[in-house]
């Protein structure tokens, strides 16, 4: 019975200290590279002010969704 307790409460320390570690993005170290990360974050951008455009004032994401989005959000 011990050891099924033991290797529960080894398996759910686990699988919650997984959930706390941070994701590692190494730097990069080439001008291809920051171009590429540079472009990544203009499309992201683009698709957080395109959905916060489209999204409806009444629906409770919109301030989620528009949160950090510079432009007009009447």
């Amino acid at each position: 019975m011990s050891r099924l307790l033991t290797l529960t409460l080894l398996l759910a320390a686990a699988t919650t200290s997984a959930c706390a570690i941070p994701t590692y993005e190494p730097e990069p170290v080439s001008v291809y590279q920051w171009e590429r990360r540079q472009q990544a974050v203009e499309r992201e951008m683009a698709e957080r002010e395109r959905l916060c455009r489209i999204t409806k004032d009444e629906d409770p994401r919109k301030a989620e969704l528009c949160r950090g989005v510079s432009g007009d959000q009447d």
